[in-house]
């Protein structure tokens, strides 16, 4: 949402390519034998955990536009609609308001390899980016940060973009920032 603002504001492109992590996995046991995607039930599609992974991925196949439609209409359920990603009804109605091809989606739904292209990514943030949560933003200078925050107004959306991308990416000295919690600060939410 925040970086939309960004777009909206600024005029600035800002290119961003999505990648499924897997927030099950990583709150998963250390004991468990399996990683989340290998499991019987998600695989067999009786635990939808991994849906909004793998829907990402089916509107991905139809093109960056297809996506992105897709996308802003996942995040608008979840952020401003409060509602489960896991729930397939959901998903069935970010399909419709997204507009892309309902069939092709579907298909591409059942493919399988989705879920070794989830454990794929997921194992790739982990090792590379030190991935922990969501969102965690990886820059083109290598730079990456986990960075929570809520949707500023239009007018705070690009400077904080530029800020945050300077200190990510050229600031390597710094380790970590944290403002204390609760409560967020006042005047924000």
């Amino acid at each position: 949402m925040w970086l939309t603002k960004v777009r909206e504001t600024t005029g600035q492109t800002v290119d961003v390519d999505w990648q499924p992590f897997s927030l099950a996995q990583i709150n998963a046991s250390p004991d468990e034998e399996l990683k989340v995607w290998e499991r019987p039930e998600i695989i067999d599609g009786s635990d939808t955990t991994l849906l909004a992974h793998q829907a990402g991925l089916a509107a991905k196949r139809q093109g960056k536009e297809a996506f992105e439609a897709f996308f802003w209409e996942l995040l608008k359920s979840r952020h401003e609609e409060k509602k489960d990603l896991n729930d397939p009804e959901v998903i069935d109605e970010a399909l419709a308001r997204s507009g892309i091809d309902a069939g092709q989606f579907q298909e591409d739904l059942k493919d399988p390899d989705l879920l070794r292209i989830i454990g794929e990514s997921h194992t790739r943030a982990v090792e590379e980016h030190g991935a922990f949560g969501v969102p965690t933003y990886v820059f083109p200078s290598g730079g990456s940060a986990f960075i929570k925050m809520f949707p500023p107004s239009d007018e705070e959306a690009g400077p904080i973009y530029e800020n945050l991308t300077t200190l990510v990416s050229e600031h390597q000295h710094v380790g970590e920032v944290k403002r204390p919690q609760p409560p967020w600060p006042h005047g924000v939410i």
